[in-house]
Parts: C-alpha cells; structure tokens; sequence
C-alpha cells in the first residue's frame, strides 16, 4: 500500500461523521467510564471483600458477606421498611397523579398557573421541600397539627413518632414527585384522539366508562413507564431520610440506601455495604423485568 493511499484513508477517517461523532462524545464516555462504570465494578469486586476504604489491607472474604445478610436484623428491617414505603408512594404518585392531570387537561382559566404550581415541588431541591416539610410536621407549632387540633385530633409527634414517621415521608415524597408524574400523563392524555371517546359516547358509553375503556388503555405506555421510574425511585430512598429522621426514630425509616451509607461512612464497613447494595441492585433488576414482563403484556404501543 503505497503511502499517499494510506494518507487519503486518514483524511477520510479523520473527515468521516463517526469519528467526529466519537469525538463529540468522548468527554461524556469518560466522565461515565471514571464516575460510573469503574466505581460499579470496584464495588462489587467490595461486596467480596473485608475493608473500611482506609486500611490497604482488604482481605478477601468470599460469600460471607453476602451470607451474613440472612442473620442481620437490622437488614431485614430496612428491607421491610423499603417495601413498605415503595407499596405505598409507587400507587399514591402514580394514581394520584392521574387524576390530577385529568383535572389539568381542561380549557380552565389560568390553567397554566395551575400546571406549573403542580410541577414547581420537582424541580425544588430536597432539602428545601424537607424544611417546609419538617416545620409543618413539627409537633408543638406544625401547621398539621393546628389543623388536625381544630377538629379535636391530635397532636402528633409525626417524625418523632416510631409508628408514623415513614408514612410522614410518604407524604413528603408524593407531594415531592408527584408534579413529575402529573406532566408525563398530560402529555399522554393531550395525545388521546378526540375522536374515540367522542365514538364510545355516541356509543352509549358513560363518560366514567369512556374514561375507562378508552383512555385508560391509552395511557399504558406512560402508566408502565411512570410505575417502573417511580418503583426503582422509591427503592432508592435516602435524601429525605438523612435529612429528616437518620434511620430513627428507634430505626423506624432505616431504609436499605440509607443503611448502605450508615455500614460504609459510618460504621467502617464498607465490603459488607457494598453486598447490601449489591443486593438492593439484584432486587431492582428483577423487580423491573417482572414489571416490564407484565407490561408486555398488558400494555399496547400504537404504531
């Protein structure tokens, strides 16, 4: 191959789309090689280990940390705990926010005001709306309590209190994402034909039934996008914990994020943190091929 060939092939390499579209992208593949994929890989080559991410030394333990996972209490509290707070916010921001873009989906005045007012919760950032949260919910001067006291109820301790704390985050939490979920099915629902619920009305369908069989099959797609996006989001609960409650009271919203951090940071063990988070990444894995398996199934695209 003589030499100018070989210079007009790196002319038209160097000139071609996909090097230039390689190297638009190179800064970004970095920063997700250096800040994601290598510290996923060094974490879980962790969870096989004994470390405190301060000793050089990092002995290799197996399966044992994955073993002592069955016969840790606190584990398998903030296991309950995650659960039970994925089962309760995935249907309140998901179903509440349905029926709030259904109400936002009509020609009302200063309807625009009403939409962004819905979605300004999600762009605050987490701290603020967890300060708002905590002075409404504080037991002696709370807005909550106030009005809860105006019909003779109360008052209640709320973050203070072991048994309604972690609901106290659910409703912090809903109120946080929920602004998210109601855009997302606007803009479904303003993708709805006119036509087919105005068929099914001439068809003697109640607009309850319209509502139902016509529209509701229509949102599959953002229903199942939204249940799956606010699943994993619940299965990874922390900032609102570390702000609010630290796991307490009596480890009442220790939750499995926030456990991971306490093992880590905390308590100097971080191979063992590493095997919980692990654990946690297993579980949302199977959890979203589970929702997306039903999904295929119940849900159709339109062409």
């Amino acid at each position: 191959m003589t030499a100018g060939r070989v210079n007009r092939r790196l002319q038209r390499a160097v000139h071609s789309e996909q090097v230039a579209g390689w190297a638009f992208a190179a800064p970004a593949m970095i920063l997700i090689t250096t800040f994601g994929l290598i510290p996923i890989v060094w974490s879980f080559v962790l969870s096989f280990q004994k470390s405190n991410l301060l000793a050089p030394e990092r002995p290799f333990v197996g399966l044992d940390n994955y073993q002592r996972l069955a016969d840790d209490p606190l584990f398998r509290d903030s296991v309950s705990h995650t659960v039970l707070y994925t089962a309760l916010f995935v249907p309140l921001s998901v179903g509440g926010a349905l029926l709030i873009a259904v109400a936002l989906n009509r020609p009302l005045r200063f309807i625009r005001l009403y939409r962004t007012a819905v979605f300004v919760p999600v762009v605050a950032s987490t701290i603020a709306t967890s300060i708002i949260f905590l002075q409404l919910f504080d037991p002696n001067f709370g807005m909550i309590n106030w009005v809860l006291g105006g019909v003779g109820l109360g008052p209640y301790g709320f973050l203070q209190d072991p048994d309604q704390a972690l609901y106290a985050i659910v409703t912090l939490t809903v109120w946080g994402w929920i602004g998210f979920n109601v855009i997302v099915f606007l803009a479904a629902l303003q993708g709805v034909p006119r036509e087919l619920i105005e068929a099914a009305m001439i068809d003697g369908a109640t607009p309850f039934g319209a509502f139902r069989r016509v529209v509701v099959p229509l949102l599959g797609p953002a229903t199942l996008f939204l249940v799956v996006w606010s699943t994993i989001n619940a299965l990874q609960l922390f900032d609102e914990i570390y702000f609010l409650t630290k796991g307490g009271p009596l480890f009442s919203t220790y939750v499995l994020v926030y456990y991971v951090f306490d093992l880590a940071f905390q308590k100097g063990l971080a191979g063992y943190a590493a095997a919980v988070a692990y654990t946690l990444f297993a579980a949302i894995l199977v959890l979203t091929a589970i929702q997306l398996a039903i999904g295929r199934r119940m849900v159709h695209y339109s062409s």
